[in-house]
């Protein structure tokens, strides 16, 4: 069969095949239009679903005839003024999206300039240009979309299922400028010069209001600044629906940035669940590609283990910053620290792990004892043990802390202490699970030289993945180096940890070929030491005297991400007086 020059009708049907999907994708490229024309007000109308109609006004400076005459060429764009793709400052630049809609749908587009006296229309498929009465900005109405193209029609799902797509491209879009105002079928409002946190919730939900930590770091070396919200870690959702990660303002789902969120919630947070954020990742422009694929949606990073260093970094700083973080407690914490040292664990297999021979933890005089509180009776006087005495200096030092003075066990299992503010309810064995494992992971993993090294028979490609990773997994103590060409040798491991190394190995480098990194073993770590410390920490139904309660709320006033257990489970609570007052109806 001879080889034959495609039609240019053809050609444009199969690069509409990649830019546009479905008819979300559709609104996607207009409304970014309409973001690099400087509009700062867009309407959009969709009718059945994008299949009848799509329509988007906007405000910006709109085109001269000129240019209405080019935009539906092939590869004409306004964005790219010079040859370099690695200094694109528009969320458009490819030239692709009006011609790719317009050879799979009845376009018209209607436009004011104010190098013209009038207005003009065009419509795409015969290229007629007529003068028209619009008087500012652009309109852009798509109608039939796929009606000539039966074969992409017919892979559309409901009107209901593409109109939800089109919802959640607008809220997209719309996070990533709450400086713009948004219209949808005249049901979602997004108004312009929105503040950041009040367009969050307006997309999220209500429920996110007081529960997101604010995060902006600044990385001088590289130039990188990172800002937005992230979700406090009992905030959660079972999927990554609510996750808008931003690259120099334009939305990505980029797999750097998605492993980095995942790493820093690792052990705040549950494995099969997800935070929520809205991340901006501001750097220059030469250090990410934006041209891989036609959606736009996905980069490249020239640096990506430094991108992705800086941004857990920067989240784990954010996340250290709970509410008792706010108040570091400097004074009279001295006092307590003798009533939780000098303790050891009678547990050989986790003291060789580690390179101490000490680790201080609430193992001393932490008896179990049978609970007080039989579920088939009332609470039993002993239950909340209360002090009616005048408050002494020292419990008056304890009310200013944040965590506040302890005036309680209730059932065994929570601590009820006061503070300025209310009642403070600590959950005893996620306070102690928190403080174990913080106290683990800052010991340095002591490591087993192996006599005969483990060889593990890996392909070229994947000995060099492994290898690029070397110093991250030398920090989890394992000390590796090539064997040849297709295998990696192991000379020292993790003291008293016995994993399936060639399964790990292999995991690892499937990681670092598809992602650029690996956190297998980092993962591996956190989970071992994760168990240890809820094995080992207070457990529920155990009676603590007053000098342990007290010496444990003192500790997780002083541990880094304290109001949260290693699950994600919550502390502490805090009622406030004014919460109180307005239970018993004394307001």
């Amino acid at each position: 069969m001879s080889i034959r020059v495609l039609p240019d009708f053809l050609i444009n049907q199969i690069a509409a095949g990649e830019v546009v999907e479905r008819p979300a994708s559709v609104v996607k490229e207009l409304v970014e239009n309409a973001l690099d024309a400087g509009a700062d007000q867009i309407v959009i109308d969709v009718v059945d679903g994008g299949r009848t109609l799509i329509s988007v006004i906007d405000n910006g400076k709109g085109m001269s005839k000129d240019d209405l005459a080019h935009c539906v060429l092939r590869h004409a764009t306004s964005k790219l003024p010079t040859d370099d793709l690695l200094n694109i400052n528009f969320m458009g630049f490819r030239g692709e999206a009006l011609p790719s809609i317009a050879s799979v749908s009845d376009m018209f587009i209607d436009t004011y300039n104010n190098q013209d006296s009038n207005g003009w229309c065009l419509n795409a498929n015969t290229n007629e240009i007529k003068p028209s009465d619009w008087e500012s900005g652009t309109r852009i109405r798509v109608n039939n979309l796929f009606a000539n193209t039966p074969a992409r029609l017919k892979f559309l799902r409901t009107d209901k299922a593409e109109m939800l797509g089109i919802i959640e491209t607008v809220k997209r879009l719309a996070m990533g400028r709450s400086d713009v105002g948004f219209i949808l079928n005249n049901k979602w409002f997004f108004p312009k010069k929105q503040d950041l946190l009040e367009r969050i919730i307006a997309v999220m939900g209500e429920d996110v209001r007081n529960n997101m930590l604010n995060v902006d770091a600044n990385s001088s070396s590289s130039n990188m600044r990172l800002h937005g919200f992230i979700s406090h870690p009992t905030l959660r959702r079972a999927s990554s629906v609510d996750q808008y990660l931003f690259v120099n303002g334009r939305p990505v789902k980029d797999k750097v940035l998605v492993a980095a969120l995942r790493a820093a919630y690792m052990d705040v947070m549950h494995a099969r669940e997800f935070p929520l954020c809205a991340l901006y990742l501001e750097l220059p422009t030469s250090y990410v590609d934006v041209n891989v694929s036609p959606a736009k949606t996905e980069v490249h990073f020239l640096e990506p283990t430094h991108v992705r260093a800086f941004i857990i970094k920067a989240l784990r700083d954010a996340l250290s910053k709970t509410l008792n973080q706010n108040v570091y407690v400097q004074s009279d914490y001295t006092e307590h620290k003798d009533k939780i040292d000098n303790t050891n664990f009678e547990l050989p297999h986790v003291q060789t792990f580690f390179k101490t021979d000490n680790i201080n933890m609430y193992a001393k005089n932490f008896v179990a004892q049978p609970s007080m509180y039989d579920k088939n009776s009332r609470i039993q006087q002993n239950d909340v043990i209360h002090n009616s005495q005048d408050l002494s200096a020292e419990n008056k030092s304890d009310f200013d802390l944040p965590l506040g003075h302890v005036i309680g066990q209730l059932c065994n299992k929570y601590i009820l202490a006061q503070n300025q503010t209310g009642l403070v309810i600590i959950d005893q064995h996620a306070a102690h699970e928190r403080i174990t494992y913080e106290k683990l992971r800052l010991h340095t993993i002591k490591t087993q030289p192996l006599l005969a090294p483990i060889v593990v028979n890996l392909r070229e490609e994947d000995v060099e993945a492994v290898l690029t990773v070397n110093e991250d997994l030398r920090r989890c103590g394992l000390h590796i180096d090539a064997f040849g060409n297709d295998a990696i040798a192991i000379f020292e491991k993790p003291a008293d940890w016995d994993l399936n190394w060639e399964q790990c190995l292999h995991e690892i480098a499937d990681e670092v070929r598809a992602y650029g990194h690996s956190a297998k073993l980092q993962e591996k770590l956190h989970l071992k030491l994760a168990n240890y410390a809820c094995h080992h920490s207070v457990r529920a139904g155990q009676k603590l005297d007053y000098e342990q309660m007290n010496a444990l709320l003192r500790d997780i006033e002083q541990t880094e991400r304290g109001a949260e257990c290693n699950h994600g489970r919550p502390v502490y609570k805090i009622i406030s007086l004014s919460e109180l007052d307005a239970m018993f109806e004394r307001i």
